[in-house]
């Protein structure tokens, strides 16, 4: 009895809370027990309170458990490090263990022009400052040029036409055909335009050649230095090390160099915005002409992008022209998604379930390529030639899987059209920096200083023009400024803002505080204590 307060009657006990207990309107409903009238309009009013009171509660559950998210930007300026750059020369080698296979490409591309648009093109002209590389500790290999590879007549280029009803007019597209291994279901991978089926075409026959190459080479040591490209390198007003870059090769793209690929060396430190303390480059722009069907575009090719990151330049990063003197001012931004309940992302791409094949840090498009490779080879049995292949897999080669083509095309589209599973296994990182780029060109060299900026090229990097156009270009990229936008994810609704909601809408309807809680609680204890009194009561009494 000294630590439970017993009542006579659940009555008592009510007529007690209604005229003691801190929420408003409660009084009324003993204050007013004479007049049932009023004693019914309070009961009811205290229900319906009670009523909107919950549904604002499960409206805000509902909120807090949907996880949104709301974005706050803010503006940081300190001293950063410079980005990752990489330069490629658009002048892809033609490989001397392939050249055969690669010379006899050339002619069947210039038959399917002549057959196309009855344009002669002599096939010297593809080929005519031809300059195979050869790659070292190849002796115990052989010559792949005499090995069983034969080029495949099956996929010709046709034109075929077709008529629109609208419009009562008759165009035409240009493809070639491509069928699974029975030889059925076949389709036609066509192009409205006749110049990108041709390099469609030609890149399809060139990943087959290219799969006779051993993966084992190491094509960055061969004898081009970074001279043969980079005529003068500065930083900052500093001349760059040769610690500063590393070399690979893009089938594509051709020879390439990134610049302060780690991040980690101080030199790269930006302390200063503008031109004069940016990267200044001047460039050797000549195509060699190697393969001129694999890369049309004359110039270097240019990407920013993070440290420790593989530069996919086939979907980033723009073109420097010749003749041009082009300075590139960039801006970073920075995002900081949340992850967790609040959305999908990963920190390092461990928590991914496709395995990366690339070394470098994870970034999306690295995962969407390992994972279409991993489906390409378990589908295709091969794997495609622009991206690294997986352990104890090959290339594709339509002498060994015929219907490789057919295979890989179709997958492609799948993925283009988000129908495999690879986007929604390769989520965004939880932290990435974006640059914002702004480009300004202009003529470089002029006229009146063309000649002795040649003379100097040609007495200090051994420069000589081998054409009678521009072969050379100069680029320079800085940041505009030092400061940075950074974009963060906060949640829009957190467990201190959901519990401060819920006190206000307690305080609308009922205007008392968390002490009245407590109340509510200490009546239903009550009540549970004396109906247990009660019931032992009558069984005591029953009993004796």
């Amino acid at each position: 009895e000294g630590l439970i307060e017993f009542y006579d009657s659940f009555k008592d006990m009510f007529e007690f809370f209604c005229k003691n207990t801190t929420i408003h309107g409660t009084i009324r409903l003993v204050c007013s027990d004479s007049n049932r009238m009023k004693t019914a309009f309070w009961t009811l009013l205290l229900l319906a309170s009670f009523g909107m009171l919950y549904w604002q509660f499960a409206l805000m559950f509902s909120q807090y458990w949907a996880y949104p998210v709301v974005l706050t930007m803010s503006m940081h300026s300190e001293p950063k490090m410079f980005p990752a750059i990489t330069i490629c020369n658009l002048d892809p080698y033609r490989f001397e263990l392939v050249s055969e296979h690669l010379v006899q490409l050339d002619r069947m591309a210039e038959e399917s022009i002549t057959f196309l648009y009855g344009v002669k093109t002599s096939a010297s002209l593809f080929h005519m400052n031809e300059k195979n590389i050869r790659i070292k500790d190849l002796s115990n290999i052989g010559n792949l040029s005499t090995s069983t590879f034969k080029l495949s007549q099956n996929f010709s280029l046709l034109r075929m036409f077709h008529h629109n009803n609208k419009t009562g007019r008759r165009h035409s597209s240009v493809g070639f055909r491509l069928c699974n291994a029975t030889g059925g279901n076949c389709f036609f991978k066509t192009y409205s335009s006749g110049m990108d089926a041709i390099l469609e075409w030609y890149r399809f026959h060139y990943m087959n050649i290219m799969s006779q190459l051993p993966v084992i080479i190491n094509i960055s040591d061969h004898e081009e230095q970074i001279e043969d490209m980079v005529y003068s390198c500065q930083y900052d007003g500093e001349p760059c090390r040769p610690s500063d870059y590393v070399h690979f090769h893009h089938p594509v793209f051709g020879s390439c160099y990134t610049f302060n690929s780690k991040g980690t060396d101080s030199f790269w430190t930006a302390t200063k915005p503008g031109i004069p303390y940016g990267l200044s480059l001047i460039l050797r722009a000549e195509q060699k002409d190697h393969i001129p069907l694999l890369s049309t575009v004359a110039g270097v090719k240019v990407m920013i992008h993070n440290h420790n990151q593989t530069p996919f330049l086939e979907h980033e990063g723009f073109d420097i022209r010749p003749g041009i003197a082009t300075t590139i001012g960039i801006q970073q931004d920075e995002v900081n998604r949340l992850g967790g309940n609040y959305g999908k992302c990963t920190t390092n791409g461990n928590d991914v379930n496709v395995k990366l094949l690339y070394n470098n840090s994870y970034t999306l498009q690295a995962c969407l390529h390992s994972c279409f490779q991993h489906i390409m080879v378990r589908k295709c049995g091969c794997g495609y030639y622009y991206y690294p292949l997986p352990p104890g897999a090959e290339y594709c080669d339509y002498n060994k899987q015929p219907a490789w083509g057919h295979c890989f095309y179709q997958l492609y589209n799948r993925l283009r059209n988000h129908h495999l599973n690879c986007f929604d296994q390769c989520p965004k990182p939880c932290r990435e920096s974006l640059y914002k780029v702004s480009a300004g060109t202009a003529k470089w060299p002029s006229v009146k200083s063309q000649d002795w900026i040649r003379q100097a090229l040609r007495h200090q990097n051994g420069y000589n023009s081998t054409s009678n156009r521009s072969d050379i270009a100069k680029v320079t990229i800085f940041y505009k400024q030092l400061n940075y936008q950074s974009v963060n994810e906060s949640p829009l609704l957190s467990e201190n803002l959901l519990l401060s909601s819920m006190g206000s809408q307690w305080s609308l309807w009922f205007g008392s505080s968390v002490l009245s809680v407590v109340e509510m609680f200490e009546l239903l204890i009550d009540t549970l204590v004396l109906s247990l009194l009660f019931c032992y009561q009558r069984f005591r009494s029953k009993k004796t």
